[in-house]
């Protein structure tokens, strides 16, 4: 009777010692970890009991979850790459608005003594529209009584001037909005005038610097001049 030689499927551990050896202590790239996984694959099937042999859907099992998690981490890198791309381009486009001045949410005006601009987005019109300008203080400086209006973005300038004629000091001013369409109040937002001074491309994307000191993205400008 021939006598079969008893084996253990484990690889013994000086084996795995040297596949995953002290020198590689971070992760691994794609080709080290296919080699590792081969080289277990391939000691385990040596090592076999031949009265016990690995099932083949074991080995195919295997054989199919590398696969998949090394398409996983090449897709992963891929569209890592695609998206640095994707913020390049956007920051050179970003780019050009620099120097030109835009209407975000806000709700500031500034004057010099000689007025300031601001704008109003009405989502759906208003039979009357109503802007309050007020001081730091919270006092109404300036009432504007503009009527009617439509739909859209509604850029606006303040002459400067009070509700008593009177020149207003030069500095930063608060305004109020309100809208209505037969008599009951609609939706209607402030909108500051401002000067992008700068881009900055971080993990939020790309963003305006204003010269009001507020970053915005790209999307939340209503208007460019």
């Amino acid at each position: 009777m021939t006598t079969v030689q008893n084996t253990t499927n484990t690889a013994s551990q000086a084996l795995l010692d040297s596949v995953n050896g002290k020198k590689n202590t971070a992760k691994g790239s794609v080709d080290a970890a296919q080699d590792r996984f081969m080289m277990l694959l391939v000691t385990q099937m040596k090592n076999q009991d031949p009265l016990n042999p690995m099932d083949n859907a074991q080995v195919t099992s295997q054989m199919a979850q590398l696969s998949t998690v090394t398409g996983i981490d090449k897709l992963n890198n891929t569209l890592e790459s695609l998206i640095g791309s994707v913020q390049t381009g956007q920051s050179y486009q970003a780019s050009s608005m620099i120097g030109h001045n835009v209407l975000v949410s806000g709700n500031e005006v500034r004057t010099n003594g000689a007025g300031g601009y601001f704008g109003v987005d009405l989502p759906i019109g208003a039979d009357k529209l109503t802007v309050t300008i007020k001081d730091s203080a919270g006092s109404t400086v300036r009432t504007m009584a503009l009527g009617a209006q439509e739909a859209g973005t509604l850029p606006l300038s303040w002459d400067g001037f009070t509700d008593d004629g009177s020149v207003a000091k030069a500095g930063s001013y608060k305004f109020d909005v309100t809208a209505t369409t037969s008599g009951q109040s609609v939706a209607a937002d402030s909108l500051s005038y401002a000067r992008v001074m700068s881009i900055s491309n971080n993990a939020s994307g790309i963003k305006l610097n204003l010269s009001n000191l507020a970053s915005v993205s790209t999307s939340d400008v209503k208007e460019i001049f």
